[in-house]
């Protein structure tokens, strides 16, 4: 079934019932569920291949490796929270800072330690602003943008110890095997990351916003109103989210001391991978499997947090049920890689990447970049998810790139971009509803707040794309 244009039929069956349903996993599903019975068309069969495709996506042994490392991790944060150390470091950063330019400092500077998920800078900074809202002298939804701004935009430009690393990896390196390139997949996610054009903009934005631009939001509605609220937001911010809730502890260092730890490891694990390698110290990282190292550095860091914490009197059982309850929030994460994979598998057998390089070549190679972008921004918007946009749309970038002969690291960047467009402006993602839940938003009220500079930032990303292409 090589070449023929119903390789073409999953994608068609992906996006609009995605968009329709403004859920990705049905429309995944739905794709790969439409694909098997193309391959096998009987009633069984299908069923069949269906289920042979997602078991094929799931045993791989690079794949368990970063399913481990989500669950992981993800486990980590909720022994993390149940120990008090978000709580404690919330209280600590609440009680020292002073002044509107001492909170915005600290909403950047933290980044280093928690940059590796969007929910949890969420859960770490916005408390705290929150908390400190009449000294910050912001509006709640132009606080709020400031904060997304340094969360998924910031966070998937870091190479190393995020949640999005691996995830990120995995789908160029399913879409290169599927054009049959032989390229380092991690290496092409380094070199795009430059090419993130929407990424930097919207952090130049919130940069802008924080530390220059004085809105008269709060000062042109009612002033007493105003300092209620803020005063009641102070008050109550402990029930902004569990993870600060009053009945837990409130020791900072339960949360500092593991962070440092596991970025320790991870940048020492990953020099020393590449070091046996390759002598040098940029050499080294770029020689180095990165995902083991993340791996080994995030198992070691568990059992020494677990250790640690028993120190304390935490019950073993206690530590345990957070752990598999911190996991588990990762499980619709772990079902939609096991639902991309299994897609992949089946475009790649139905002749999907030759379809599209024998049949793209009338598209001008110069508007191939900004359109992938702007299209897929507007799957990442209307389905509110940037994993599932990338899961979708990689494939058709590389496979473009390959028609086109245009650069695949400015290829990738651009689907990474419009996945995080999505990320930062739907109301349908979950940072915009994490961050509204915080800071007590309505969704729809701020999501239409944040609109208008995610679509500036948006034209000012495609102008950009159109223009770096002209260079490669």
């Amino acid at each position: 079934m090589q070449n023929d244009w119903v390789s073409i039929i999953p994608f068609l069956v992906v996006i609009p019932i995605a968009m329709k349903t403004k859920q990705v996993l049905p429309g995944l599903f739905a794709g790969l569920l439409a694909g098997s019975y193309l391959l096998q068309p009987t009633l069984v069969g299908g069923m069949e291949k269906m289920v042979q495709f997602l078991i094929k996506g799931l045993i791989d042994p690079n794949n368990i490796k970063i399913l481990l490392f989500l669950y992981a991790f993800s486990g980590l944060i909720g022994m993390i929270k149940a120990a008090g150390g978000i709580r404690g470091f919330v209280e600590e950063a609440s009680a020292r800072i002073k002044t509107r330019r001492e909170a915005l400092i600290l909403t950047y500077l933290s980044t280093i330690g928690t940059f590796a998920a969007p929910s949890f800078r969420f859960v770490t900074i916005a408390p705290i602003m929150r908390a400190l809202l009449k000294k910050v002298k912001m509006s709640t939804q132009e606080l709020g943008f400031v904060i997304e701004t340094t969360a998924a935009p910031l966070i998937v430009l870091i190479p190393i110890a995020t949640a999005f690393v691996g995830y990120m990896t995995s789908i160029v390196d399913i879409a290169i095997t599927n054009e049959q390139i032989a390229a380092d997949p991690y290496k092409l996610f380094l070199k795009s990351i430059p090419y993130n054009f929407f990424s930097f903009v919207m952090i130049l934005l919130g940069i802008y916003l924080s530390f220059f631009h004085h809105s008269k939001t709060t000062q042109d509605s009612d002033p007493g109103k105003v300092g209620e609220q803020a005063a009641n937001q102070e008050d109550d911010w402990h029930n902004c989210d569990p993870a600060v809730a009053t009945e837990l502890p409130s020791k900072p260092w339960n949360l500092l001391i593991p962070l440092i730890l596991v970025v320790s490891l991870t940048l020492l694990l990953t020099w020393w991978d590449g070091y046996k390698k390759e002598k040098g110290m940029f050499a080294a990282f770029i020689k180095a499997d990165v995902m083991d190292a993340m791996l080994f550095a995030l198992v070691f860091t568990l059992l020494f947090t677990f250790i640690f914490l028993r120190l304390q009197k935490m019950k073993t059982a206690d530590l345990l049920n957070s752990f598999i309850s911190g996991g588990n929030e990762l499980m619709s994460v772990i079902v939609l890689l096991a639902a991309v994979w299994g897609l992949s598998s089946v475009t790649e057998q139905l002749g999907f990447s030759s379809f599209i390089t024998d049949h793209s070549g009338w598209i001008p190679s110069s508007i191939v970049v900004p359109l992938l972008f702007l299209f897929g921004a507007a799957v990442s918007y209307f389905i509110g998810s940037a994993w599932g946009t990338w899961g979708i749309l990689m494939p058709l970038g590389i496979s473009m790139s390959q028609a086109a002969g245009v650069s695949l690291p400015l290829v990738i960047g651009a689907v990474f971009a419009s996945g995080t467009f999505g990320a930062f402006a739907s109301p349908l993602s979950d940072d915009t509803n994490t961050i509204a839940r915080i800071l007590n938003l309505s969704v729809i009220e701020y999501a239409r707040f944040k609109l208008k500079p995610a679509l500036i930032a948006a034209a000012i990303t495609a102008v950009l794309y159109g223009a770096t292409v002209f260079f490669f």
